[in-house]
């Protein structure tokens, strides 16, 4: 009885194939088939016989892809808040140094040049991409990515898929423990500024928002929710909404630290003390969070260690598929923490 085969019936051999003729690792393999000098010369008659005797003919694609050799990871990103990118870079930076990577960054708009500008990174030898939101809910970008099927981490994004993964905290539960939080300190008008709506991560800190208003006994007032973008200036605007209300809150949830710095901008501007007349409260706990006065009481979102989960996901991929195996999207889920500062008191009176 013949051994069953290892590979499909018709396809080539593959790195693994050869490796496992010659009883040595893929590694080996790709050190023989890049003309590395460190390999002994038996061992290398060995990997070469094995070639040879499978058909195997490696490529230039196969070369540059074989094995140990640099992993092209690209990086997109837009729109997103300074603070959350720069933790998000240093995640990537400092992952990627423990690796043979080379991080190529693209910035992009999303509305106009998203797409295009992933294509052309494929085209320029990118073998996998990491993708923080906005981008990681973009059809355009990830219908790019799936047609070519390359290896890729969405942060903050829904389930995975094929070679999709996803690195994520509970956004939903955090900010309900949030909302439950300032309920419990006796505010009954509670403000809410989302993010952009069309990003999955503000519609499920949305919906956290609303259940912990229905579980504090509550009621939901749509006049209180007010759209954000996760910028500034947004913020700026969604604060002087709801503190132009005939009944304004006496406390403001905002989608990320910015919109709750700007929250507390305008509340100074209007002359109202932070927390004593208005607790505002964050989500992500950047930096910018300690920096302003009060300091933000926030959910703190761990950035960094998504940022290096995500890279790590990632070459595990992209070895994978370098000798020859597969490997489904993956789904890995960080812990938040509740991190209470100066911004918020129970509510004056």
């Amino acid at each position: 009885m013949k051994p069953k085969q290892s590979r499909r019936q018709g396809s080539g051999p593959t790195i693994a194939d050869v490796a496992r003729k010659a009883g040595v690792s893929p590694m080996t393999v790709s050190r023989v088939i890049n003309g590395e000098d460190n390999v002994r010369a038996r061992t290398r008659e060995i990997v070469n016989a094995a070639i040879k005797s499978l058909g195997y003919t490696p490529n230039s694609a196969a070369r540059s892809l074989a094995g140990g050799a640099q992993i092209k990871l690209g990086l997109m990103h837009s729109n997103l808040s300074a603070s959350y990118l720069s933790a998000f870079l240093i995640g990537a930076l400092e992952q990627t140094s423990r690796y043979n990577i080379q991080l190529v960054v693209e910035h992009c708009d999303v509305e106009l040049n998203a797409d295009a500008v992933a294509a052309h990174m494929l085209n320029g030898g990118v073998e996998a991409m990491l993708l923080p939101p906005p981008l990681s809910d973009l059809p355009a970008v990830l219908e790019v990515l799936e047609s070519s099927d390359t290896p890729a981490v969405l942060i903050a994004s829904e389930q995975p898929r094929n070679n999709i993964s996803v690195v994520k905290i509970d956004d939903y539960q955090a900010a309900y423990e949030m909302t439950r939080h300032i309920a419990s300190l006796g505010h009954k008008r509670i403000g809410f500024i989302t993010g952009d709506r069309g990003q999955q991560v503000s519609q499920r800190r949305l919906e956290g928002y609303r259940q912990a208003l229905r579980d504090s006994g509550l009621p939901e007032d749509d006049a209180l929710i007010v759209e954000g973008f996760f910028t500034y200036r947004s913020g700026l605007n969604g604060a002087e909404q709801l503190l132009g209300l005939p009944q304004p809150p006496t406390a403001i949830f905002a989608s990320n630290d910015e919109m709750a710095a700007a929250t507390i901008s305008v509340a100074q501007r209007r002359n109202l003390d932070v927390p004593k007349d208005l607790t505002v409260c964050g989500f992500d706990d950047t930096a910018l969070a300690t920096t302003i006065w009060p300091e933000l009481t926030t959910i703190h979102q761990p950035v960094v260690d998504m940022s290096r989960a995500a890279v790590d996901l990632l070459v595990k991929k992209v070895r994978a598929q370098r000798v020859g195996e597969a490997e489904q999207g993956q789904q890995v889920q960080l812990d938040f923490t509740l991190i209470r500062r100066r911004s918020d008191a129970p509510p004056r009176g």
